[in-house]
């Protein structure tokens, strides 16, 4: 880059020493070292990047709710197969799992731990369908099946 008049007397800054009497930059024929000949001057690097809000203030961790989705699966699959013939006990001990897991996940929902209250309950509900209720209906059916025959 070049002024069009530098100097005391006209306009941009008088010539420095080193710089080519028409303004401008002066650069080595060769510069010593790496990288490319006749390289312009070198600028700094950026300064690091950092917390601009400082540590601690981020966002906060999201509760964990995995428990009560585990409940709410179990029991929707342990209602299925207790509601089969063939795979009523599966569907019992599927029950019993979907029961503690959904009293864990509501207990942890109480506490403030977790944030889907809503499912631990529903896979509470579902694991004592499971594991109560549908076998003694299915007991109950079976046993008024052979008192008619």
């Amino acid at each position: 880059m070049s002024y069009s008049n530098p100097g005391p007397g006209g306009y941009g800054p008088p010539p420095q020493q080193g710089q080519p009497p028409g303004g401008g930059y002066a650069y080595p024929q060769s510069a010593p070292g790496y990288g490319y000949p006749n390289q312009g001057p070198s600028y700094p690097a950026a300064p690091p990047v950092g917390h601009p809000q400082g540590l601690g203030y981020g966002m906060p961790m999201q509760p964990s709710n995995g428990l009560g989705t585990t409940g709410l699966v179990l029991g929707i699959i342990g209602v299925v197969c207790s509601l089969t013939f063939f795979l009523w006990f599966f569907g019992v001990i599927l029950g019993i799992l979907a029961i503690i897991f959904g009293a864990t996940g509501r207990g942890k929902a109480n506490r403030g731990e977790a944030t889907n209250k809503g499912s631990a309950t529903a896979g509470l509900v579902l694991g004592i369908i499971a594991t109560v209720i549908l076998p003694l209906l299915g007991f109950l059916a079976f046993a008024s099946l052979m008192s008619i025959a």
